[in-house]
């Protein structure tokens, strides 16, 4: 293979040797770039999976030349198409003199064109005898290493096309994207949802506690937001009459990168109407149980190497309970005064603006418990200073119905029992816009005008969000987000 152990003297020269080709096509008249059809009447797995229905049958196939092995007046190679591969059997006899040379010309890359025969070889292997062969686009470019593929990760995210031509396995990830999210939508469109999509611009970077990035729109001379949530405008919609509704989409956080974070991130949220927080915990069971079915898996998964079981039903915690299982701290027994200090000698960091009880639990949970969640939990009950969107809990106004739910030591999603009362949400929001004068940059903006929405009246509403790059993540046992992302975001080389 030309490109084995490449270096980068004979990686120039191979592009070099690859160019002159391409100029003698032209100059023959054959520019391949001028080609703009081909009839593809089957694909390579449909051939492959149903040989007994195409056996000595004449099919046209289209594809990327993978590999190639000349034997004098006859040759073998693999043509790659969007289901897979297949050998195919060239030889001078079938195509003549004149054609077979050119393709013998061939590099690996190539895109053909393929009318022939179906037949196995005396080796068991469905392949192709070619009777035509079209050259439909030149490659000027080399692949990477055969055997050893495209293995720098740096490099598999920067040229995803490539990564896909040559690790197989790649590209069986993100079909299975599209069935997880496919799984999704008819899940939530049979009970009752309706998908709607909501302004990506914002004047007010709201629905969540991050930071946005930030855009100008020159008509206007007015700064707008990059959203990071679909929240305010889909309960927008609850109080306009809409009953059940959901958005997938993409979000955007001015924030960090790492495994599990991408500036630019796709998002599942939904509010159904009449319905509280321990809805939408049925709700997330049904739909990864949904999605999980639509890859072929059910029940236990494993994920990098640890068993996860998503069959049985979920456990169901509070956050005052997750806290005492794993800390032995009892914050129903602790007050404003002495949460902070107890949670500061286990060992949490408390920011001193941040020391109030809410915050503390919060705190202590976030650092020191999350880790641990391996198995699929609801934590619920989470403090108000940390919820401004969610309703309280009429039994301790510290505490809203609200859950988030961890897999592998990961928060895959939050929900609320959704915070209806305009004159509360009003003070949740001034809270909220206190600490952002206080150098909070990820607190929420207040917003007049979602206020006045609730001031006509929501119904009591259930509220869903899932970060859908980290369920296929676990789905899939992709260790990274850009794993899951075609185009995850990169720092530009220069």
């Amino acid at each position: 293979m030309e490109n084995d152990n490449l270096t980068e003297e004979n990686y120039n020269e191979i592009v070099k040797v690859r160019r002159e080709k391409l100029k003698n096509l032209v100059d023959a008249g054959k520019n391949p770039f001028e080609k703009v059809r081909f009839e593809r009447t089957a694909y390579s797995a449909d051939v492959v999976n149903n040989f007994s229905e195409f056996d000595g049958k004449s099919v046209r196939l289209a594809g990327r030349l993978l590999s190639k092995r000349v034997m004098g007046k006859a040759s073998f190679a693999h043509l790659l198409d969007g289901k897979g591969k297949i050998q195919l059997y060239v030889s001078i006899n079938d195509l003549g003199e004149e054609q077979y040379a050119e393709f013998k010309k061939s590099d690996i890359g190539d895109i053909f064109g393929i009318e022939g025969e179906v037949f196995m070889t005396h080796k068991g292997e469905v392949s192709v005898k070619a009777k035509a062969v079209e050259l439909l686009s030149k490659s000027l470019l080399p692949l990477p290493e055969k055997f050893h593929g495209l293995k720098d990760n740096d490099l598999r995210y920067r040229q995803r096309y490539v990564d896909l031509i040559v690790n197989p396995e790649v590209k069986e990830v993100f079909e299975s994207r599209g069935k997880i999210i496919s799984a999704i939508r008819r899940c939530l469109d049979e009970r009752g949802f309706t998908e709607v999509e909501t302004p990506i611009l914002n004047t007010i970077a709201g629905g969540a506690s991050a930071r946005p990035f930030i855009t100008h729109h020159n008509t206007l001379d007015l700064d707008m937001y990059m959203r990071i949530a679909p929240e305010l405008y889909l309960k927008r919609l609850i109080v306009g009459g809409f009953d059940r509704v959901y958005e997938i989409g993409r979000m955007f956080r001015n924030e960090g990168m790492d495994i599990k974070h991408n500036p630019e991130f796709t998002m599942m949220e939904l509010y159904q109407s009449y319905a509280d927080y321990n809805d939408m915990m049925d709700l997330t069971e049904s739909i990864f149980a949904a999605a999980a079915k639509a890859v072929g898996k059910n029940g236990v998964i494993n994920y990098q190497g640890t068993d996860i079981n998503l069959a049985d039903r979920w456990e169901r915690l509070t956050m005052i309970q997750a806290v005492k299982k794993y800390t032995g701290l009892d914050f129903d027994k602790l007050t404003d005064k002495t949460a902070a200090d107890a949670a500061k000698k286990a060992g949490v960091q408390i920011d001193p603006k941040k020391s109030s009880w809410g915050h503390a639990l919060y705190e202590t949970f976030d650092q020191l418990v999350e880790s641990k969640l391996i198995q699929p939990v609801f934590i619920t009950d989470y403090p108000v200073e940390v919820s401004p969107l969610a309703k309280r809990i009429p039994s301790d106004p510290r505490l809203t119905y609200r859950f988030e739910f961890f897999i592998y030591a990961r928060e895959m999603g939050n929900a609320y029992s959704e915070l209806n009362d305009p004159i509360d949400q009003k003070e949740r929001f001034n809270a909220q816009m206190a600490m952002r004068a206080g150098g909070d940059e990820e607190a929420q903006q207040n917003d007049d005008d979602f206020v006045t929405a609730l001031e006509y009246g929501m119904p009591p509403t259930g509220g869903l969000g899932i970060g859908i790059d980290r369920m296929i993540m676990l789905l899939c046992d992709c260790a990274s987000i850009r794993d899951v992302i075609l185009f995850p975001t990169m720092k530009p080389r220069n």
